[in-house]
C-alpha cells in the first residue's frame, strides 16, 4: 500500500520532505537519501506503509533498555530504509536497500497489536533500522498500541525534525537514541550525516518525558578516545542529567568497515569508568560479555539490583523501584 506522507510542501514543480533535516527536494519520481519516501505525481509517498521486512519477539535489553520493564519481550519491527548512511552499519542488508527488493510482510497497523496480543508482549519496539523512516506507518501503530494499552519503544539515531519528533513523542514511551559520537565531523564522514539535530532530539525526547537511555558504539581510531568519552559524558551529565543510562558498546567489523578491529574489552571498561569517575549513575556495557557492565547496581549502596547475562535477566532484587537493601529509588520504568 502507498500511503501519502506527513510532513513535505511543495517547492514550485518539486516537493521538499521535511520529516528530518536532511530536508530533500525531490523532482517527480525521485526518492529521499531513505530510499523510502518518493515524489510521486507531485505527492510525497511512503513505499513502506504497512510493509515491515522484519517482525521478531526480542528481550527489551537487546535494544538495549536496560530500566524499562526489565524481562519482557518487544514485538519488534522494522521496514528498509535508514536516512544515515553509517559505513558500519550492522543491519546495512536492510537499512541500506530499497523496499522492492526485499520480502516484505502485508501486515495493517491493527493486524501488529494483534501480533503483540498473540504473543502476550506488553511493549512494541521500532528499531533494527531507522523507525523515523517508517514514520506514518510507526505513528499509526503506536496510537493503536496506546488505545489497548500496549508500551511503545524506539531504537533511532535521532535524525528528525522537531515538529514529527513532538508528535510522536505523544506515542512513545522509552527510546534508546544512538549517540554515534560528539564529533560533528564524525556524523558527517561516517554516518552522512550532523550531530547537532541528534542533539536538539534528545533534548526533546527528554522535554517530552520520553524514558531515554543512550548507546555509544565505540570505534577503535575513531570515537574511542579518553577526550571524547569525556566530552560526551559531560554533555549528557549537563542536558540529561547523572540518572540517563548510557551503553558503551563494541564494534565489529562489518558493511564498509571490514579494515578496521574489534573494539576491546578494556576500551568498554575505559569509557565506562570514565563515566562513573563523572558522576553517571547508571553505565553499562554491551556487545562483550562484560558481567559488571552488564547489571544494575545501586548507586547510593552499591548492592547489585538486576543481575544480567547478556540479554537474559537472571535476578531482579528492585522492590518497587527502590534498593531492596537502602530504599534508593532507582529512575527507570518498572512496572
Amino acid at each position: 500500500m502507498e500511503k501519502e506522507a506527513l510532513y513535505w510542501k511543495k517547492l514550485g514543480k518539486d516537493i521538499q520532505c521535511q520529516l528530518c533535516p536532511h530536508f530533500c527536494v525531490l523532482k517527480k519520481g525521485e526518492r529521499g537519501k531513505c530510499k523510502v519516501r518518493k515524489n510521486i505525481n507531485g505527492k510525497l509517498i511512503s513505499l513502506v506503509y504497512n510493509k515491515p521486512c522484519s517482525l521478531a519477539l526480542d528481550p527489551i535489553e537487546k535494544k538495549p533498555l536496560y530500566h524499562f520493564l526489565p524481562g519482557e519481550k518487544a514485538l519488534s519491527i522494522a521496514t528498509a530504509g535508514c536516512n544515515l548512511h553509517c559505513s558500519h552499519c550492522q543491519n546495512w542488508e536492510i537499512s541500506q536497500c530499497h523496499p522492492e527488493k526485499l520480502r516484505n510482510l502485508e501486515l495493517k497497523p491493527e493486524e501488529i497489536i494483534k501480533e503483540a496480543k498473540e504473543n502476550k508482549t506488553k511493549i512494541i519496539s521500532y528499531t533494527y533500522t531507522e523507525p523515523t523512516i517508517f514514520y506514518e506507518y510507526m505513528l499509526d501503530i503506536s496510537k493503536l498500541a496506546k488505545e489497548k494499552k500496549i508500551k511503545n519503544t524506539t531504537v533511532t539515531n535521532g535524525f528528525i525534525n522537531p515538529e514529527p519528533l513532538n508528535e510522536l513523542c505523544r506515542y512513545i514511551d522509552a527510546s534508546n537514541i544512538d549517540l554515534k559520537s560528539i564529533d560533528d565531523e564524525f556524523y558527517r564522514q561516517v554516518c552522512g550525516a550532523r550531530l547537532q539535530p541528534v542533539l536538539e532530539s534528545i533534548k526533546l525526547m527528554k522535554k517530552n518525558n520520553v524514558w531515554i537511555e543512550l548507546t555509544n558504539l565505540l570505534i577503535p581510531g575513531l570515537n574511542d578516545s579518553t577526550e571524547q568519552i569525556e566530552k560526551l559524558v559531560d554533555w549528557v551529565k549537563k542536558n540529561l542529567g547523572k540518572d540517563t543510562p548510557v551503553h558503551f558498546t563494541a564494534f565489529y567489523p562489518t558493511y564498509k568497515m571490514l579494515n578496521l578491529p574489534s573494539t576491546p574489552l578494556i576500551t568498554l571498561r575505559k569509557a565506562r569508568n570514565i563515566a562513573l569517575s563523572k558522576g553517571l549513575r547508571y553505565v553499562y556495557t554491551g556487545n562483550l560479555q562484560d558481567e559488571e557492565g552488564n547489571n544494575t547496581y545501586c548507586p547510593k549502596c552499591r548492592e547489585m539490583l538486576i543481575k544480567r547475562k547478556f540479554f537474559e535477566v537472571i535476578e531482579n532484587k528492585l522492590k518497587k523501584g527502590k534498593c531492596f537493601n537502602c530504599g534508593e529509588k532507582i529512575p527507570g520504568v518498572w512496572h
